[in-house]
């Protein structure tokens, strides 16, 4: 059937008109066109590479033969399409950390949660488009411990013409901290959960993928910071740790901190920053006005405040001027001050420090009213050890074992997502995860004699668009340490956090309702608790967990569903056709 013409004059009018306009004002339709963001190709070939570390050569799981993976850049607006494909022996999955995934819940990543994984020989593409976010962000293997190799940045730019709410910086460098291990730590892992007992730890941290020179066998594999007197950096740091919170500083330079899990904040400089892993935090640096003639390291070790065990090493990289007039080696050296090992107050002085923008153009939307609220425990406790096996976790009679409420959960067999989205959750999971401990007792005082967890593949349902508080309570049950707890699919408000046990009766009076931090991964004060609010505005099956791959290994994890709202736009779509099968 042929076009017809509009026959109308009134509409001639306006369609000559509008070619008219085009002809005339281009710029505006390409403005127009760059508003709504484009669709950015990636390819992920996962393989085996071999890379050497500490002069030991292995075999790691990358992507595209780097280590760590590719960056990936994008705007804010931008679909990103990246088809994974299976080289290797192991199963994989991607997790996109801290983007929101409205209505593109199936591509969120986490294994046996929002998809089964793609096995070998398989191959399967996330297609999900950026909404209302900018900044840094990382991708990573979200299925046991491969994520020690296999993660990289994500780096997320503002809107074309649209700027920073702060100064341009001269250049933009990420910083991402990861952990190597000499051994697989596919094996490590393995092994701990066989006997219950503690995994070993990584022999190195790394900035960029290198130790640097403080370990043995690593002063080539050193990450350098070359840069230009009276100039500002913007450094894009990133914790993809696996087990590690980390302190950071440079010596001799403060670092203006501007952006939390791509949330810009109210800048506030300090000499040392604190990281967990899942947490990513933009800071400006700003170089010496003239060249300093010196070396300046940048220091990296972590905090820890557990009974375990732990890779108490520091790596280190080097800030250096261009065109210092000395040689390396005759140019004086200086090292940064990290805090203690357990600096617990520090490192609660240094969070409470993060506040929203809260400008009508970066509004902190914080629930004024809560319509569901919830109080996690979250720590560690034990399984009795099986019948005819020695076990060597607490006691040496027991396994460990890690919970929400003291649910460890149980990853089933079958992706949650589709068997909430197609009605046949029966056998693969429920929904009575428990609002509240079940036996309440001192959280952070004399830990009980019993340490069993219960065990269970268990979620909590929620309407579309519930206003939500859960206050998360560290506690002492094997050691009181801090959780750095991780949401998919949200972004949350911290409105407040203290040590002790939370008070329902008098801590909510001091929330934070205005200005709070927005942040979609939150450290769980080591012998404290913090609170916080998110509106349930994605429908799909979202994961809640701690971002220590050991306690997400023992059990440390929970499931959200939002239902679908009543109109198109609040409805999950159907699965994609690739998706793949368990």
């Amino acid at each position: 059937m042929g076009a017809s013409l509009p026959s109308s004059p009134a509409v001639v009018v306006a369609f000559l008109f509008a070619i008219a306009f085009l002809c005339l004002f281009p710029d505006v339709a390409v403005a127009k066109a760059k508003h709504a963001g484009v669709t950015r190709h990636y390819k992920f070939d996962i393989r085996l590479q071999n890379v050497t570390r500490l002069c030991h050569t292995k075999s790691l799981v990358t992507v595209n033969g780097k280590f760590p993976g590719p960056r990936i850049i994008a705007r804010e607006g931008d679909r990103l399409v990246v088809k994974v494909v299976n080289h290797v022996p192991n199963n994989i999955t991607i997790h996109w950390h801290g983007i929101r995934q409205l209505q593109s819940g199936w591509f969120d990543g986490p294994s046996y949660i929002t998809q089964c994984p793609i096995q070998t020989g398989q191959s399967f593409v996330y297609n999900f488009t950026i909404v209302g976010q900018r900044g840094t962000l990382f991708w990573h293997a979200h299925i046991s411990w491969l994520r020690a190799t296999v993660y990289g940045p994500l780096i997320i730019l503002p809107k074309q013409n649209a700027s920073y709410p702060f100064l341009k910086p001269y250049k933009e460098v990420p910083i991402i901290f990861g952990e190597w291990w000499n051994v697989d730590p596919e094996a490590v892992i393995k092994q701990a959960l066989q006997t219950g007992a503690g995994p070993n730890v990584s022999d190195a941290y790394t900035i960029n993928g290198l130790p640097g020179p403080l370990y043995n066998c690593s002063k080539k594999d050193t990450f350098r910071l070359k840069v230009k007197p009276g100039k500002t950096y913007l450094l894009r740091l990133i914790n993809a740790a696996l087990n590690d919170e980390l302190f950071f500083s440079i010596a001799n330079h403060s670092l203006t901190v501007v952006e939390a899990d791509a949330i810009y904040v109210k800048p506030f400089t300090t000499n040392v920053l604190v990281i967990t892993p899942g947490q990513t935090t933009n800071v400006l640096l700003k170089t010496k006005p003239h060249d300093p003639n010196a070396t300046f390291f940048m220091l990296a070790r972590p905090y820890f405040t557990g009974l375990g065990t732990f890779d108490n090493s520091t790596v280190a990289g080097i800030l250096e001027y261009d065109n210092s007039t000395s040689a390396f080696n005759k140019r004086p050296h200086f090292k940064p001050a990290l805090p203690a090992l357990n600096a617990t107050s520090f490192v609660m002085n240094f969070t409470r420090k993060f506040k929203s923008l809260a400008t009508a153009k970066f509004p902190a939307n914080v629930p004024q009213t809560v319509q569901k609220r919830f109080f996690f425990t979250v720590g560690l406790g034990s399984n009795p050890c099986p019948k005819n096996q020695t076990c060597q976790g607490p006691n040496n009679s027991s396994k460990f074992a890690a919970s929400i409420n003291n649910i460890s959960f149980i990853l089933p067999t079958t992706a949650l997502l589709q068997a909430h989205f197609f009605g046949k959750s029966n056998g693969i999971y429920t929904t009575d995860f428990p609002s509240v401990p079940l036996q309440p007792f001192n959280y952070t005082g004399t830990p009980p004699n019993n340490t069993v967890v219960s065990n269970g593949t268990k979620a909590i349902v929620l309407p579309f668009n519930t206003s939500v508080e859960v206050v998360l309570q560290d506690t002492s049950i094997l050691g009181a340490e801090s959780h750095p707890l991780h949401l998919h699919g949200f972004n949350f408000y911290v409105v407040g956090q203290g040590f002790g046990n939370f008070n329902p009766n008098k801590d909510p009076a001091n929330f934070n309702v205005v200005d709070p931090a927005e942040r979609n991964t939150v450290g769980v004060p080591s012998g404290g608790w913090v609170a916080i609010r998110f509106l349930a505005d994605n429908p799909g099956v979202w994961l809640m967990h701690c971002h220590f791959d050991v306690h997400l290994s023992w059990g440390l994890r929970m499931a959200w569903i939002v239902q679908d709202g009543k109109l198109p736009n609040q409805k999950l779509p159907p699965p994609p056709a690739d998706l793949p099968k368990c």
